[in-house]
């Protein structure tokens, strides 16, 4: 922890700050002049996950300096937002370089990351709250998320689209229990209802889960870590709904990723093409790809099912997740970090 508050946090803020990710939000606030910076959509995120990091670590120990560095990061994200609450900086830059992520307009593409940047900025949001307890960055969250329920649902005047990349599921989901508001839980069951529904004739997706709804699902397939992330949104609002027929398809598809399709380190993820699943006991050593991310959603995956059910299944599996699947993935040092982690290597990993 100690590491992790003197090295990795201050690390990765640096980075954001040499590679542009501050930047971005100045110059969507109006508050510089230049280009957008960085080569995607999700770019935004970076910020977001850290803040959520440094906002834990402040919960554990108490740091004057870093806790005034968030205040000034936060003030570059609440000048980026548009005034009814949208905020995705690459949109709002109008970088059309990176056009073929987000099309011409607001909401053009289902994989577009707007509504992943949303996620995790309200993951980073009530971190932040529950750490400080400034509202700060959470009045920016929850003005995103009531333009979100206004924009994505059921109505004919709405979009009708899937999350994409899911992690807005499991945030909403952390706004609700912050605020109250049920809406957002209702939201949070709407993206996790429409996956695989096909309301507005997209083609089905297995990439990112979009082929069949979650209550019909067999199989875990397509992207690993969006499909621990869904799975996990979907665990938060069959608890909280205690809908038995969505946890038990959730249940379902955790048994045939722990009998068919997990590492013995908790990896998940066994193909670089697509960072996703491949058929049944397919977990090659050398060539496999095993993804931190993927191995932090399946931590987040197990953590809620070990929540809802107090199974030691669940947690055990987290434990075997977290000591060597998603700590492998930093360093001793703690500003060096591996993106795969192969269970086997001839030296140059």
């Amino acid at each position: 922890l100690e590491i992790n508050r003197t090295v990795s946090i201050p690390s990765a803020f640096y980075q954001s700050e040499i590679n542009g990710r501050f930047d971005n939000f100045a110059l969507a606030g109006g508050l510089m002049e230049g280009e957008h910076q960085g080569d995607f959509s999700f770019d935004d995120t970076d910020p977001y996950k850290i803040i959520e990091g440094a906002s834990y670590s402040l919960a554990v120990k108490y740091d004057p300096a870093l806790d005034a560095y968030l205040d000034s990061v936060i003030t570059l994200i609440a000048a980026a937002q548009e005034e009814d609450g949208y905020l995705t900086t690459c949109v709002t830059n109008r970088c059309t370089r990176l056009s073929g992520w987000w099309g011409s307009s607001r909401w053009e593409r289902v994989n577009s990351h707007e509504l992943y940047n949303c996620g995790h900025l309200y993951e980073a949001a009530v971190a932040h709250y529950k750490a400080t307890g400034k509202r700060s960055l959470l009045e920016v969250a929850l003005r995103n998320a009531d333009l979100i329920c206004e924009v994505f649902g059921p109505g004919e005047e709405q979009i009708h689209y899937p999350s994409g990349h899911p992690i807005i599921e499991m945030a909403l989901v952390k706004l609700y229990r912050v605020t109250g508001d049920e809406k957002y839980l209702d939201q949070a069951r709407y993206f996790v209802d429409e996956a695989g529904r096909l309301t507005n004739g997209r083609s089905p997706g297995i990439y990112s889960q979009d082929h069949l709804p979650i209550v019909e699902q067999q199989e875990v397939v397509g992207h690993a870590v969006r499909a621990a992330y869904l799975f996990s949104g979907a665990a938060d609002v069959a608890s909280l709904q205690q809908d038995s027929v969505l946890f038990n398809a959730v249940s379902r598809l955790w048994n045939n990723m722990v009998a068919r399709k997990l590492y013995i380190t908790g990896g998940i993820g066994s193909r670089p093409q697509g960072e996703g699943f491949g058929p049944d006991y397919e977990l090659n050593n050398f060539n496999n790809y095993c993804e931190t991310c993927a191995a932090v959603a399946n931590v987040f995956w197990n953590h809620r099912m070990f929540l809802a059910t107090g199974e030691a299944k669940y947690i055990d599996l987290l434990e075997r997740t977290l000591y060597n699947g998603l700590v492998a993935g930093v360093s001793l040092s703690g500003d060096k970090f591996f993106y795969d982690n192969p269970l086997a290597s001839l030296g140059g990993h």
